[in-house]
């Protein structure tokens, strides 16, 4: 956040963001918003370089565009005037046509694989034979048509650009190409003519979930494929720092458990809950390895990251259809960020300072502070209303929030006073050596 007479020194801070779905956007919009009243000199929507892959190129782009993270916070919320509203089922729409098309596919196929096993009984047996009609499964639950259009929309309001080369920052939105299994660059060279609403939708394309997108005649899938977060294309394109936000993380239902919140085993949430662990566990440990990569590569520039604890059930047991949910992922978004900075205040502080941002303690400590108010959302809407009326889970998050702003506070008492005891202790020090010291000069004789 610029604040009256500070310097803008957003020319040096690179932003990359991974995915995790419509609940990764809501829990990155959070972050973001708690970094923006807390950093004092950058302005997140005129950072020189914006990275993005799935649901975090759709933050990217949004900011790039001049859209604010107050205007992203209340997006998720509250119909914005004039805005086209967010609605989380855009990005759960049913692949009808996909279901169809493969649908009428398995006639065919059947009797293609009845005619392979008559022509050869002794090669195959039937089982191998019906094992075509895998041709008909759908490559995709759902639509990503949908995402496109609502993101055309909104880049098409306002004075804003679904282009890439009319952008005053650049913007990469990171894909992979299914066929080659290489990744790309969309808004790079050669591939910035791509409307940016069309590389969202490529990059978001999970395999899975949504079909593959075709574009010029290739097929892309997400970006996460080959990488979690692609920050090293923020640090290539010259940021010095580069913020990084990843809220895919695997969860720790046994710790979670000590509070009695989540059942101790996933298993008992079926295959979904399995196959999402496992992605989020492969993931993050290759953006573990990947991020200890960058200090010996890019000397002299820096990264720091923000996601979610592995103990936090919210993330991953959001349900992102209900507007209540939204609003509690968010607020804890925000509120986890806030503790986070000043848990590692000692260590952020001095790197954002290198790069001309001042780290807030005063903004962290203030248990004032409150999402949706900071905002302008108070009062009148029941949607609007956050005090007197907030989750157990939002009280306690408050808490924990004086709780470690007043940590922070007896810390700093107490270097304060270590630093005046070794100081008081070095003073007689030198007191009795400079009344020692003359004797020694003229070499006084020692009885």
């Amino acid at each position: 956040m610029l604040t009256s007479g500070a310097q803008n020194h957003s020319h040096r801070v690179g932003l990359a963001l991974a995915g995790g779905g419509p609940e990764g956007a809501v829990y990155e919009i959070g972050v973001l918003r708690a970094l923006d009243e807390a950093c004092d000199g950058v302005d997140f929507t005129t950072l020189p370089v914006y990275v993005g892959v799935s649901a975090g190129a759709f933050i990217a782009s949004n900011l790039a565009n001049g859209i604010t993270t107050a205007q992203n916070v209340r997006a998720i919320v509250k119909h914005e005037p004039g805005e086209h509203p967010f609605v989380p089922q855009t990005f759960f729409t049913p692949a009808v046509g996909e279901w169809l098309r493969r649908t009428l596919m398995t006639p065919a196929l059947l009797v293609e694989a009845m005619w392979e096993y008559v022509r050869q009984p002794q090669d195959l047996t039937l089982l191998e034979s019906l094992l075509r009609l895998s041709r008909a499964l759908p490559v995709g639950l759902f639509d990503n048509r949908p995402i496109r259009d609502y993101l055309h929309k909104i880049y098409t309001m306002h004075g804003r650009t679904d282009d890439f080369r009319k952008l005053k920052s650049r913007v990469y939105i990171v894909a992979t190409e299914l066929d080659s299994g290489r990744a790309v660059r969309f808004g790079d060279a050669g591939y910035d003519h791509i409307p940016i609403s069309t590389a969202v939708q490529a990059s978001s394309a999970l395999p899975g979930l949504y079909p593959p997108v075709e574009i010029e005649g290739r097929h892309y899938v997400d970006g996460v494929l080959l990488k979690t977060l692609h920050a090293s294309v923020a640090l290539e394109a010259g940021a010095q720092l580069v913020l990084c936000v990843n809220p895919i993380v695997p969860v720790d239902t046994l710790r979670a458990d000590e509070a009695a919140r989540v059942p101790r085993t996933l298993t008992e949430f079926g295959l979904p809950t399995v196959l999402s662990q496992t992605f989020r566990t492969l993931i993050h440990s290759r953006l573990t390895v990947g991020m200890k990569a960058y200090k010996p590569r890019y000397p002299g520039q820096d990264t720091i990251m923000f996601e979610p604890q592995p103990d936090d059930y919210r993330m991953f047991f959001t349900n992102i259809f209900s507007f209540s949910s939204r609003k509690e992922l968010c607020e804890y978004a925000y509120r986890a960020t806030r503790r986070d900075l000043l848990r590692r205040y000692a260590e952020i502080a001095p790197i954002l300072k290198r790069h001309g941002i001042r780290l807030r303690r005063d903004v962290l400590m203030d248990p004032r502070r409150d999402l949706w108010a900071g905002v302008g959302l108070k009062g009148g809407d029941r949607r609007d209303r956050v005090a007197g009326d907030l989750p157990m889970a939002t009280t306690l998050d408050r808490a924990l929030e004086s709780l470690d702003a007043w940590v922070v506070v007896e810390q700093a008492h107490r270097e304060q006073r270590g630093m005046e005891r070794a100081a008081a202790r070095r003073t007689p020090a030198r007191a009795g050596a400079s009344r020692r010291s003359p004797a020694r000069r003229v070499g006084a004789p020692t009885r």
